[in-house]
């Protein structure tokens, strides 16, 4: 699959997600066989007004690439602003809008997010101002719509396309839907079938044989991966060699567990560059990782310490209570 001038090398797309997929996150993705990473969304707002930690958030590893750079707002200005920067000072291969985002701080309070597809035409207008100001491939994320009873994914989808973006993502539920239900993947294939760019299918996808019922499906010409990769890189790893064999990989073994959780860790107190602030920020994933090894084991004491943990030697001491040492 291409992306304009961009070549994605398999079918795997690591998704975009508030408050996790920092520059680490998608580094361990990408080391475990996602194509293409993408950051979490950042705010226009933010940039046009010099927030440090927006500023923060545009950082990009040299090792991550291809990789994709996910704003959002609602001001069609502060995208063209917001995208003159980017092109000139950030280090990523993709831009993406997000026109999905379900949160009631983005969707509601900021009038962003999905909340843009009850707009269809300011959705137009700010996908053609970001192709206009960019020399970079253009994309978006969108939702099936705001509600059951006004999906409209794809009139949505048709005018991006026509806007000059050059893919689009699209997660099989509505924003009132959240992540509850069933995604529906019939409605991501007519997606598909309205367009002529690139469509990544979301939604449901949680190993092998899902990702290839949904490519087989909705003839998507790829997958994206959200809260199944959390704590689960090996999820990219285990999807690619069942598309290319039909065979099931095996989950990692407890060592490659472990290397994994403590090269998470140690790369996220060397980003952040404070060891106080890096551990309290991977309580949430080291509760992922104990969750993702063996569905079978209690593990809701190490749960309950991991989200207590102050240093990177409590995160030795659980990984040797989990192995029963």
């Amino acid at each position: 699959m291409k992306i304009k001038n961009i070549e994605i090398k398999s079918k795997l797309v690591q998704a975009p997600m508030a408050g996790i997929s920092n520059p680490v996150f998608r580094l361990i993705a990408k080391q475990h066989g996602a194509s293409l990473v993408c950051a979490e969304m950042v705010s226009i707002e933010g940039m046009t007004h010099n927030n440090k930690r927006t500023y923060e958030m545009l950082e990009v590893n040299k090792e991550e690439h291809p990789m994709s750079m996910q704003i959002f707002g609602n001001d069609v200005n502060s995208f063209i602003t917001a995208t003159k920067w980017i092109d000139e000072n950030v280090d990523c291969d993709i831009i993406d809008l997000n026109i999905g985002c379900p949160a009631p701080k983005v969707a509601i309070k900021s009038a962003s997010g999905s909340s843009l597809l009850k707009s269809p035409d300011l959705i137009f207008d700010i996908v053609q101002a970001v192709v206009n100001n960019t020399k970079k491939p253009v994309t978006a994320k969108i939702r099936l719509g705001w509600d059951k009873n006004s999906v409209n994914a794809v009139e949505v989808a048709k005018l991006i396309e026509k806007a000059g973006a050059s893919a689009i993502a699209v997660h099989g539920r509505t924003r009132d839907e959240f992540y509850t239900g069933n995604a529906d993947w019939e409605k991501i294939r007519e997606v598909k079938q309205a367009v002529s760019i690139p469509v990544i299918g979301n939604g449901d996808v949680v190993d092998g044989p899902s990702a290839k019922a949904m490519l087989d499906l909705t003839g998507c010409d790829a997958v994206m991966i959200a809260r199944a990769s959390q704590g689960n890189p090996w999820i990219f790893k285990q999807i690619n060699h069942y598309l290319e064999t039909g065979e099931e990989l095996a989950k990692p073994t407890l060592q490659e567990w472990e290397a994994t959780v403590l090269n998470h860790a140690t790369l996220l107190i060397q980003w952040r560059g404070n060891e106080e602030f890096a551990i309290k920020e991977f309580r949430k994933h080291l509760t992922w990782y104990l969750a993702a090894l063996d569905k079978t084991k209690n593990i809701s004491s190490l749960k309950e310490q991991a989200n207590q943990i102050q240093a990177f030697n409590d995160i030795i001491d659980i990984i040797k209570l989990y192995k029963g040492e």
